[in-house]
């Protein structure tokens, strides 16, 4: 009963980051033409790591020699999850379309798994395999409302490239947060990378701010970075890394997969888009794929990997 407490409270934890995520990409496309991609990054983490220290601070002093044994660690995962992978969404939001924004980002999870294959030995079981491909068929009838020839139309951009690369990062960023040291509790851990984050990304902003327009603050601007500093930032990371911590990145990365259809409940609500049965039907689909690719009727043996740890086995 305890094991299974456990693994619900992991998928709790992974729902609530992707559905405060999918707020995130709307308001990142809000803001494109609003303020430049860095100095929404940069506000962004500033504004989380001044709403972090009050909780954290304590925490952060107690386990100062953690960190300082940590380092390259801590560099590493602030520098992909922090500095470099919501850097690159904006870029992307700045070149490329909604659809295509879309279709990359379910690589996420996919990325997850090939990785933890290649690196740590994970074997990718049949329910997986089905799993994944009736999620990306959920995915893909929603963002082209069941014309799926549209997918055979579309032209890549740079942005594309941005956010395939931002793709690739999360991934690499989710496996490393299963690897989190032992003592490091879960608040050290993210204020400190958010405050390492925010350092590696300050002269990219000095140079952006120097050499772009001055951005007019507004309060749909300064609603949009409380939102992304705070809740996108602050509350989802934390969620996300006791996901990975409870459950695994890899099925942490199929809930991920529900991030269209959060995004869909929310323009619905605050855009007035009309909610069809192309919605319901993609709904079925994914919901059953994430259903499919977490059942363990029967345990994966782990194909033998010179260094790999038992801590990336997924649970």
């Amino acid at each position: 009963m305890k094991c299974n407490n456990k693994r619900v409270s992991g998928y709790l934890y992974a729902i609530g980051a992707t559905a405060i995520w999918s707020g995130n990409f709307i308001i990142a496309r809000g803001l494109s033409d609003s303020i430049p991609p860095v100095s929404l990054a940069f506000w962004r983490w500033v504004v989380a790591v001044l709403v972090f220290l009050p909780f954290a601070s304590k925490t952060l002093i107690a386990e100062r020699h953690i960190l300082k044994d940590n380092i390259p660690y801590l560099c590493v995962t602030a520098l992909l999850g922090i500095t470099v992978f919501n850097t690159l969404i904006y870029f992307a939001g700045h070149t490329t379309t909604a659809i295509n924004l879309s279709l990359i980002s379910i690589t996420f999870p996919v990325f997850i798994v090939v990785l933890s294959r290649l690196v740590f030995g994970e074997l990718i079981t049949v329910n997986k395999y089905f799993g994944i491909v009736l999620v990306a068929a959920g995915i893909l009838f929603l963002i082209t409302k069941g014309r799926l020839l549209e997918l055979l139309k579309i032209s890549f951009v740079i942005g594309d490239l941005w956010m395939l690369l931002a793709a690739i990062t999360f991934a690499v960023y989710s496996i490393l947060l299963k690897r989190k040291p032992a003592q490091l509790s879960v608040w050290t851990l993210q204020l400190s990378t958010f405050i390492l984050g925010l350092l590696f990304l300050s002269p990219f902003y000095i140079w952006e701010y120097l050499n772009t327009p001055p951005v007019e603050i507004n309060s749909n601007v300064i609603f949009s970075i409380l939102y992304v500093g705070i809740f996108a930032s602050l509350v989802a990371f934390i969620l996300w890394s006791k996901a990975i911590e409870t459950i695994g990145p890899i099925k942490s990365g199929m809930v991920y997969y529900t991030l269209p259809l959060f995004s869909m409940i929310l323009a619905s609500l605050f855009l007035g888009e009309a909610v069809t049965g192309i919605h319901f039907f993609s709904a079925s689909l994914i919901v059953s794929g994430i259903l499919i690719a977490n059942y363990d009727g029967y345990k994966a043996h782990k194909v033998p990997t010179p260094g790999a740890d038992d801590s990336l086995k997924d649970s």
